[in-house]
């Protein structure tokens, strides 16, 4: 349809300038007669006939530029409208796509990259389905029509007329060129600035307490120097289009006026026709002029096209091979698994193998760096293990529904992240979507089991308080117990607990573990901790070094041993 319109309004457009002939003619041959009937009494028949016919003519010019502008404005309100649904469905494609792939590609990539190439790298391929193939289509069909009618009237001034084309297109041809190098590097470089931005940003805090502002300042103004003058090199570029480009109308009229005026000589054409091929020529120079912009916008919708599919391209390393709805009953094994971080090749696990029944609680212990919550990644499939197998409820995770999976499994992780979001939604996030939504009671209760209810009431909008970015206005503590009440509130059949209350004091630990004591019964239960009085009264406990079981048995068995489990806990008993 938008076709069409541009077609349509370009027929519209070539009549003014028929009229305009038209009216050059009879205004020369009237004045002809007009001065032969000099001293007659039909002088002033001749001059009111004159007057009447530019009237109109005018009449004819108004109509037809209304007509021409309400094609004008369907044109554009149709593909202008067509480029904005398809930025509509590209953003969510990218972004759908976004939530399939998984742990590893946003740990390979920055955020700030991430977030230009949903942003300004689809905005630029919108003004290429828009604005840029609107212009170009313009332009075929306005030269078409126009260049018929031109040879039409006279093909010889025709081609004098067009003669600066051919340089044009070459100069277009090389410099187009180096504006799809320029613009990859641009956006490269605006990649860096929003990467840099976003991570300052996000370490605010760190920044603050190191005192290091204005080495920041200064580092993201040398990658604004370094986009600066990217762009500028681009712009320098790009502004080459525009001094080829204005002196083709230029040198066209000049053309025109002077061959056209030999035609009139010879008699092959009228003063009309000259006037016709100058408005002619008007009616290209934006269009042409157009060209350098236009071009400009098709490169660096290939440059952001080009980044775009990168990522549309990216396949999930983690993907759902059964579709089937599982139960998850919470039988847990490993055999001799290995895992190795793609990322950086460096060996997490080495040969661990356990077992953990139904209802059953295992404790992982560990020194910083062991491996305890690369086994917890793997139990979530957040990543599949390099050899050796991971089997839930006897059969290979990879073989489980990993939607089912994953809402049957309740995890608090190490890094606590929470949304900017109140306090209610960030506990109530695990029953999102479900079709039976949690109340405000069953949110107090999973909050009084995470001891945090009796702080969520001391706020003064109480659970409906707005926490912000990342939960940066609770304590480390409140963050921790929230999201413990997150997990629990699921009700899943199985629970785990990374090292989830690293940032709460004793009591307060003590009383969380009493309340989890009574909800783990019929759960199976994994607790990560470096905190041996978190996970004494686990059922089995296993202790990890350097990603290998060294020691595994109940409290009692593992501090009978005389190993490093009983010296760490001591240690500990010291220290408390």
């Amino acid at each position: 349809m938008g076709v069409l319109f541009i077609i349509c309004a370009n027929w519209f457009n070539l009549y003014p300038a028929k009229i305009f002939r038209s009216s050059i003619d009879i205004v020369i041959e009237t004045l002809n007669t007009y001065n032969l009937l000099e001293d007659s009494d039909f002088q002033k028949q001749v001059y009111e006939d004159l007057v009447k016919s530019l009237v109109f003519l005018g009449i004819a010019l108004f109509a037809l530029a209304l007509i021409k502008g309400v094609f004008t404005f369907f044109m554009r309100y149709t593909i202008i409208m067509v480029s904005r649904f398809i930025e509509f469905d590209l953003k969510n494609d990218i972004y759908n796509h976004y939530q399939q792939l998984d742990t590893s590609f946003y740990k390979e990539n920055k955020t700030g990259d991430i977030m230009n190439r949903i942003g300004d790298d689809v905005s630029k391929v919108r003004m290429y389905l828009g604005p840029s193939i609107m212009y170009l289509i313009n332009l075929i069909v306005l030269f078409t029509l126009v260049i018929t009618t031109m040879v039409s009237i006279n093909a010889e001034l025709s081609v004098y007329i067009l003669l600066p084309l051919p340089i044009m297109s070459i100069a277009i041809y090389y410099v187009s060129r180096l504006i799809n190098i320029k613009s990859e590097r641009v956006q490269k470089q605006l990649s860096k600035i929003f990467s840099l931005s976003q991570e300052t940003f996000s370490g605010i805090r760190v920044i603050k307490a190191y005192n290091k502002s204005n080495a920041t300042i200064e580092n993201f103004n040398l990658e604004a120097e370094n986009y600066r003058s990217t762009a500028m090199s681009l712009v320098k570029t790009e502004s080459l289009f525009h001094p080829v480009i204005l002196f083709l109308p230029v040198l066209s009229t000049l053309i025109t006026i002077y061959i056209g005026g030999l035609e009139v000589i010879k008699g092959s054409i009228t003063y009309g026709n000259i006037g016709e091929f100058v408005i002619y020529i008007n009616l290209l120079t934006w269009p042409v002029a157009s060209l350098g912009w236009v071009t400009s916008l098709i490169q660096r919708a290939i440059a952001s096209q080009k980044r775009i599919n990168e990522f549309l391209k990216t396949t999930p390393k983690i993907t759902n091979t059964c579709t089937k709805e599982t139960a998850i009953q919470g039988l847990i094994e490993f055999k001799n698994v290995q895992f190795v971080y793609p990322e950086s090749g460096i060996e997490a696990l080495s040969d661990i193998s356990f077992k953990i029944n139904p209802g059953e609680t295992l404790a992982i212990v560990g020194k910083t760096g062991s491996g305890k919550s690369t086994i917890v990644q793997l139990l979530n499939r957040l990543y599949d293990c390099s050899s050796g197998t991971i089997l839930i409820d006897h059969t290979p995770i990879q073989k489980i529904n990993l939607d089912n999976l994953r809402n049957q499994t309740g995890c608090v992780p190490q890094e606590v992240f929470l949304f900017s979001d109140t306090i209610a939604n960030n506990i109530s996030f695990g029953t999102f979507g479900n079709e039976s939504k949690s109340n405000q009671k069953e949110i107090e209760w999973a909050a009084n089991q995470a001891a945090v209810h009796h702080n969520i009431k001391g706020f003064t909008k109480g659970y409906e308080t707005v926490v912000g970015e990342r939960g940066i206005t609770l304590s480390g503590g409140q963050k921790q117990r929230v999201s413990i009440a997150r997990a629990l509130l699921k009700n899943p059949n199985i629970l785990i607990f990374d090292d989830c209350l690293s940032a709460v004091d004793t009591e307060t630990e003590e009383k969380i573990l009493k309340n989890l004591k009574e909800i783990m019964i019929d759960k199976t239960t994994i607790l990560v901790s470096h905190r041996i009085s978190s996970i004494k009264h686990a059922d089995h406990i296993i202790m990890i070094e350097d990603g290998r079981i060294i020691e595994e048995g109940t409290h009692d068995e593992l501090c009978a041993v005389n190993g490093k489990y009983k010296n760490l806990y001591q240690k500990q008993l010291i220290e408390e």
